[in-house]
């Protein structure tokens, strides 16, 4: 009798964790398969790897190296699993939060390079003149092109400054979110991350767009020209950036939810990331990475992934708590 009290009391705790003080859903159930629990965010990591890996496959004749890359995915999906394990029986508080960012966040490193060989699977043409197009009919001037004249070495590296530091703003906001608030406000914001990046690798292949720095660089006639931060933006466009990946922005997209979630959970950091944000917005076009098109989509991206996912969430834990009673 105590212990059927006590599992109920224990139910009840972790319902009320479900939701925060503006009553958004949390990540507060976990599903338990072969004894790993495995969240809502785990599911789309993995569901990730075997919908790519089940389009190489089918797609293998215009994707070279088609299962070496399928075995890479799949060595990659069980070591993602043996880090759920090492969460799962790790009790350090702060060792649990490295493990569990950490994961993630190379997960979403991995899984981002894998899109590259398959944007043309559906169309085989980039859709830039399009967009182009549009753009020159709705604002009268390219706005990559005309942006041009505000160029200069110390906005630019304002503004590559900015786009870099897309990357670190992650795992700070997680740390805010972890140790401020709790583990299920870092998965909830974890979660976002990987349902918008995934809408994000949808609309590449449904729609794809090479980008303004392959298809109209004979354009600019302005350099780039700055300092530490230029180098490095420019480092990882020639290294780690490919063709395409363009709509809608997966930077806008994931910025704006960095951003309201700032706003929902610490003002402090929402104020000092504002100005940061916003230049993402300009600099993405700025820099020649992205169209103004491209932006304004991933910041749609973004909102879209804001409303929808407190209904996906609500839907995973009625599945979850059905598992359990």
């Amino acid at each position: 009798m105590k212990s059927d009290v006590r599992v109920e009391a224990i139910r009840e705790g972790i319902k009320s964790l479900n939701v925060d003080a503006g009553g958004f859903p949390l990540h507060g159930r976990r599903i338990f398969v072969f004894g790993l629990g495995l969240w809502a965010t785990d599911i789309i990591f993995l569901s990730s790897l075997l919908f790519f890996s089940v389009i190489t496959i089918l797609f293998n004749a215009q994707i070279p190296g088609t299962w070496t890359q399928v075995l890479k995915n799949m060595i990659v999906g069980l070591v993602y699993l043996g880090t759920i394990h090492l969460h799962q029986q790790t009790s350090s508080r702060a060792l649990r939060f490295w493990i569990r960012m950490t994961s993630a966040q190379l997960m979403f490193a991995y899984v981002f390079p894998l899109i590259t060989p398959l944007q043309l699977i559906i169309s085989k043409n980039w859709n830039d003149p399009v967009i182009l197009n549009l753009e020159q009919a709705v604002f009268g001037v390219q706005p990559t092109i005309w942006i041009q004249k505000f160029i200069s070495p110390a906005l630019t590296e304002w503004m590559m400054f900015s786009y870099v530091m897309y990357l670190p703003l992650y795992p700070i906001l997680c740390g805010i979110l972890y140790f401020k608030h709790s583990e299920l406000h870092m998965e909830d914001f974890v979660f976002k991350l990987a349902f918008a990046n995934l809408l994000c690798d949808l609309g590449f292949i449904l729609y794809p767009v090479a980008g303004p720095f392959y298809k109209i660089a004979n354009r600019f006639t302005v350099p780039l020209k700055g300092y530490f931060f230029t180098f490095v933006g420019e480092y990882i466009r020639i290294h780690f950036q490919g063709i395409g990946a363009s709509i809608p922005s997966p930077h806008c997209a994931i910025s704006t939810i960095m951003w309201i979630t700032a706003y929902r959970y610490h003002r402090p950091t929402f104020y000092m990331i504002s100005p940061i944000i916003l230049s993402i917005y300009v600099s993405a076009f700025y820099s020649r990475y992205h169209y103004l098109s491209d932006v304004l989509f991933g910041i749609l991206a973004g909102v879209a992934t804001l409303i929808v996912v407190p209904f996906l969430m609500k839907s995973w834990n009625i599945r979850a708590d059905r598992r359990v009673s």
